[in-house]
């Protein structure tokens, strides 16, 4: 059970209503825009095949706060958008109505990416069909309760992403000083070794000076 399931158990004591997405929310596709028409940078992002920005064009055509889901390419990755950006013809976008938050739609999508990762077809550009997402089944609680799933899925979010933060410093920080004492170490055993090759050479020398110094004698 995801963890949205579990706050729809716990928030909706007598049930909730599951709709196809492609009843409440149809899927559009944005339009294609070509590589010389972006910028490297710019107001508004452009998304076409994956999370990444593919540039920066002077136009919008999905504003902050929109749901995307990528149909190629990466096809099957969930976005978010906090600030207006264009969507490429690979992008598929949600224009939410009153009963749906965009944000509680994000989080209902994230919970069934495995899912929707698995109806993609895999070939030399892996797709994901606009059937498969519209068929998509969703709980839809009232809105209070989706304001409140968002509250606690974000602050979630948050925390794991801090966290993530603070252990990555972690392991960077134990990673420098396993090298620092690493090299310290190999450092420390090459001037070990070479100070014994050293003094083997120096004894070497010796007995074969007290050789010839006895022969003299």
């Amino acid at each position: 059970m995801s963890k949205l399931d579990k706050l729809i158990a716990e928030l909706c004591l007598d049930g909730v209503e599951y709709v196809k997405l492609g009843d409440v929310a149809p899927p559009t596709r944005g339009v294609r825009v070509i590589r010389s028409q972006l910028a490297d940078d710019g107001k508004y992002p452009v998304y076409q095949n994956s999370m990444t920005p593919l540039g920066y064009y002077e136009e919008s055509n999905y504003p902050a706060n929109t749901v995307f889901v990528i149909s190629a390419g990466a096809a099957g990755e969930i976005g978010y958008s906090t600030v207006d950006f264009w969507a490429a013809d690979d992008c598929f976008c949600f224009n939410c109505p009153e009963n749906l938050k965009s944000r509680y739609l994000y989080y209902a999508l994230l919970c069934q990416q495995s899912y929707i990762f698995s109806r993609v077809r895999r070939a030399s550009v892996p797709r994901l069909a606009r059937s498969v997402v519209e068929q998509l089944k969703i709980p839809l609680p009232p809105l209070p309760v989706q304001s409140e799933i968002v509250r606690i899925l974000d602050n979630f979010a948050e925390l794991t992403a801090e966290l993530t933060a603070e252990l990555t410093a972690e392991l960077t920080a134990r990673k420098k000083q396993y090298e620092y004492y690493r090299d310290f170490l190999l450092t420390f055993e090459k001037t070990a070794t070479q100070s014994l090759t050293d003094r083997q050479t120096d004894r070497q020398t010796d007995r074969q000076t007290d050789r010839q110094t006895d022969r003299q004698t």
